[in-house]
């Protein structure tokens, strides 16, 4: 049976148990509102499953600096690099300004946002629902590129030399996920290996976690893991770079196609700021940019985005592993 995960266990999964309860509850934790399965700290009145700005402009949070994040990656100081150009951008819009916050995992990430630290954040598929429930976060914008095409496929990927031919000869062997908190690390291959292969993490197959994807795909193409569960797209980026070879690994399978990582603010920005932020995404020009350079091949612009619809799939894949998200 794959095992039924609340938010604090996915922590402890990540060695960040408890991370969560470091912020200091908000007064609308006490408000009589409606919020769904927001964390109580929140309201949702308009029913769009996002927090809502705070009714009272006391509690609007408007920074000196705005702290900005991106996913946690292999190596935070190449990608720092490579938004620099964005960030300079959202400065000139904002007035403010603006500084890039590399984190190491992803609860760290939600924590920051949650406890006021963080203003933006990229936050990978499978974990906006968790970013949006507990910290807050209200997604906006994603990558895109100008047809409208967007996203990104799991993939379960094997050692060239594997004698692993399908996901069905994953049975008795160790599948790497990434976190326990990401979409195609660990929510969706968990659920598309039961409904379709009929096996079930930790019972027919034994389960490691590599914190993220790259070390996923590096341990696939080094041997260190037998197969492992990653976002294509991250996998695309690496082959972009050198960093990995194609004929260091197999593709076994190939999903449908998810959104890809989701940009937020704080729900209790001054609603100008978050105007001013929503701008600079939405004005960026990425033509010889180093966004376009890292990027260019599954996107090319920000697009809107609205976490009801579109990330319907992701919250049903979560309701399939029995997935559900205590911030307490």
């Amino acid at each position: 049976m794959v095992k039924t995960r609340t938010l604090l266990s996915c922590l402890a999964a990540i060695g960040l148990a408890g991370a969560v309860n470091a912020a200091t509850p908000s007064t609308a934790a006490a408000a009589d509102c409606p919020r769904g399965t927001l964390d109580a700290r929140y309201c949702d009145r308009d029913k769009d499953l996002v927090a809502d700005l705070p009714l009272d402009p006391k509690q609007w949070v408007d920074p000196d600096t705005i702290i900005f994040s991106y996913t946690p990656v292999e190596d935070p100081a190449v990608y720092q690099k490579v938004w620099d150009g964005f960030i300079q951008h959202m400065s000139k819009v904002t007035g403010k300004k603006v500084v890039f916050f590399p984190v190491q995992s992803y609860a760290a990430q939600y924590e920051a946002m949650r406890s006021g630290r963080l203003h933006i954040a990229g936050v990978n598929t499978g974990g906006n629902p968790v970013a949006v429930t507990c910290a807050g976060m209200v997604p906006f914008a994603m990558m895109a590129k100008a047809d409208g095409k967007f996203g990104y496929e799991m993939e379960l990927i094997v050692p060239a030399g594997s004698d692993i031919q399908s996901p069905a000869d994953l049975k008795g062997r160790t599948l790497a996920f990434t976190s326990p908190t990401s979409n195609s690390g660990f929510k969706a291959p968990s659920a598309l290996l039961k409904s379709e292969f009929g096996l079930l993490a930790d019972k027919d197959f034994k389960t490691t976690f590599s914190g993220k994807h790259d070390n996923s795909i590096l341990g696939v193409a080094n041997g260190d893991y037998e197969a492992a569960a990653v976002a294509n797209s991250v996998l695309g980026r690496m082959l972009d770079r050198d960093v990995v070879k194609k004929d260091q690994y197999r593709t076994i399978y190939k999903s449908q196609t998810f959104p890809t990582t989701g940009y937020g603010h704080a729900h209790n920005l001054h609603p100008t700021v978050a105007a001013k932020i929503k701008q600079a995404f939405f004005t960026f020009d990425w033509k010889g940019s180093d966004l376009e350079k890292e990027f260019g091949k599954q996107a090319d612009r920000f697009i809107a985005i609205y976490h009801k619809s579109d990330w319907d799939v992701v919250r049903k894949i979560d309701a399939a592993n029995g997935i559900v998200y205590d911030c307490k």
